[in-house]
Order: structure tokens, then sequence, then C-alpha cells
């Protein structure tokens, strides 16, 4: 667990550290990789299940990654008759399809979006995300962001109109006219309220809302969105290749957010992006409850991708600390280069994972 710089505020609740499982796959040839699968909600459940994928990894090469995934999922959610659980198995096994993709990229000596292919760009671009629990606080670090050149924002919303027009009214007001200001009410947004809300959070020039209806219902976004003056993006409704596809037929989404702990890793994650650019839509990155590991997977899944938005969002300015040692992930002008080092590209901090476990510990005592 590495706790974060101040509480994290969204319409779902408030969210005090990043609590992750860490994944590690060796190989008898001595070569480690990594990865972290999202703890929450229940940490032990997740580390419970991975035990269970663990033994049908034994004596397979990693290079066998997309058939050990597909023989895990088969083995854990449908030989029992269990049913399909593709969304919470996509975050069972974004941990494991990660460190597995760090293994082979080490024992070939290449960084994983050159056995992907190679990439398409040089680096990869973020917008600002402040936080805050008033509109105030929000706008100040909005304030702040924009003062070190950011060009593209994003803000929680979601948590009432009336503190809802406050913040988007007191960050529009910081950021200038010419930023680019995008909102999420994470699904608190229903029909209703879409309608009484986006025409009036339009007036301050908003790019796209984010998934403001429910995750199950797709219609309902694309209603919502065959409605709106302002461009509507799909996160919590889309997880799967199946989905995406489900969405871009549909006409329900002008973007689609979406991330490696959703897909369960970076192949099906480039799968759901090739989908995306098929319908002509872009992907922007999505994060989670996350440190630095996941933030260096999804920088060598995103070079890759054609069809990769201009801001994508980027979760490690909120730790106090992070168990990565290297390389440094602090954005320059919102930016990170697309990592070079082998695997996934970067170096695990021990005492930092050390620390992360003991309040862990003291947080479940």
């Amino acid at each position: 667990m590495v706790p974060y710089k101040q509480p994290y505020h969204w319409s779902q609740g408030i969210v005090h550290a990043a609590c992750v499982v860490l994944v590690e796959v060796q190989t008898n040839e001595g070569v480690t990789g990594y990865g972290e699968c999202i703890g929450t909600p229940s940490a032990p459940a997740i580390e419970a299940h991975l035990r269970l994928a663990e033994g049908m990894c034994l004596n397979r090469s990693p290079f066998e990654n997309a058939r050990l995934m597909k023989e895990v999922y088969h083995a854990l959610f449908e030989s029992f008759g269990t049913c399909s659980s593709p969304r919470y198995a996509g975050q069972l096994l974004a941990g494991l399809e990660m460190a597995l993709w760090d293994v082979m990229g080490k024992a070939s000596g290449r960084a994983v979006h050159e056995l992907l292919g190679g990439a398409v760009r040089d680096e990869i671009q973020y917008f600002g995300f402040p936080q805050g629990e008033t509109a105030q606080e929000v706008a100040a670090w909005a304030k702040q962001l924009a003062d070190e050149g950011c060009s593209v924002f994003y803000v929680k919303v979601g948590r009432g109109d009336a503190l809802d027009l406050e913040v988007v009214e007191q960050v529009r007001a910081v950021i200038g006219p010419d930023c680019r200001l995008r909102l999420d009410p994470n699904e608190h947004w229903g029909r209703l309220t879409a309608s009484r809300m986006i025409p009036k959070v339009a007036e301050f020039d908003i790019e796209f809302i984010e998934q403001p209806t429910h995750c199950e219902s797709i219609s309902a976004l694309a209603q919502v969105r065959q409605a709106s003056p302002v461009a509507i993006a799909a996160d919590q409704a889309v997880f799967t290749p199946a989905e995406v596809y489900d969405v871009c037929r549909e006409n329900a989404a002008d973007l689609i957010v979406l991330g490696l702990h959703e897909t369960g890793g970076i192949t099906n994650f480039r799968k759901a992006a090739h989908i995306a650019e098929a319908a002509g839509i872009n992907i922007c990155t999505h994060g989670l409850y996350e440190t630095g590991i996941t933030t260096c997977a999804m920088n060598q899944a995103a070079a890759t991708i054609v069809n990769l938005d201009d801001g994508n969002q980027y979760m490690n300015h909120f730790l106090q600390w992070d168990i990565v040692k290297h390389p440094n992930l602090e954005l320059k002008n919102g930016r990170l280069p697309v990592l070079t080092g082998p695997g996934l590209g970067f170096q695990l901090d021990d005492d930092a994972v050390e620390r992360a476990k003991e309040l862990y510990v003291k947080s479940v005592q």
C-alpha cells in the first residue's frame, strides 16, 4: 500500500492510498519479471486467485503468455460453470500478464514495445489532473499546472450540481480560454441529470464528458451522446475488446478511455485499441490506484498505439513515493519518453516495496 499525498475525491467516494498486489515471475534461467494487480476491494482475494494461476504457470515458457492467459481464465472462470467474469479476470490477470511481458523483454534484451512491433512515437503525453475536496482546492491545483505549461485538464465532477458547476467555473477561470478542459462524473449523471447538466457546463467550452451514465448500459450512453452538445467518452462501459466493439457499433462514444487493469494486460489492451482505430476513435489511457509499475507497462503498450490520445491519464503524482527506483517517472512538460530499458523498463525499489508491505499490514490489523 502506497499512500497518497492527499485524499483522492471522486463521485464514488474518497481514496487514501494505492493498494496493489505485486506479482513476481521467476524463470529457471534466473530472469525475474514484475507486474501488479489492483488490490481492491480485497487484496487477499486477488492473491488467492493468483495462487491458483501460479500452479498453471509452473514449468511453462513466459513466451506462451497469450496461451497461459487463456488457460488461466478458462480454469478460474469457465470450467466449473462459474460463468464468464471478464471484468474481475482483467483486474486479476493484468499483473501476471505484465510480469510475463517483463520477463520476455528481459530474456531477449528488448523493451516490450520492440517485441510488440516497435514504437510509433517517442513520447506519451498526459493531461493535468487537479484534485481536491472543494472547488477552491481543485482550482488552485489547476492554476499551478497551468503555470507549469499544462494545456489539457481533467477534473472529477458528479459530486452534486452546485459543486460540479463551481468546480468547472473556477477551473476554467484559472486555466484560461485556450486550455482544453475535460470532465468525469464517473457514472453519476444519468440521462435526466445529463440533460440538465451538460448544457450548463457546455458554456465553459468542455472538450468531452467521460462516462456520465451507468456502465451497464451502452444504450444510455449512446442516447446521451446523441443529444449532447459536448463530446462523450466511454470509460467504465468498456473493459474488453468485445465491449469496445459494441460501443463503436452503437456510436456511443467519441473517445474510449481504457487501461491495462480493465483489459487484463497489454495484449487485450492492444486488441481493444485496434478495434477503436478501425472505427476512427482514439484511445485515452486510463489510470487506477497503481504505482509506477503500471505506468511503465502502459508506456510500453501506448508507444505502439496509432490512435493514442494526446492527453492521457497519469496517477503517479498522487503517490507520496513510488516502488519504482528507476527510471524517473516525473513528467516534463506533461510528457514521458517511451522507455527503452529491457522488459517493462524499470528497476524495482525493494526497500520501498517492504515499506508498502508494512503499511498494508498495519492497515488490516
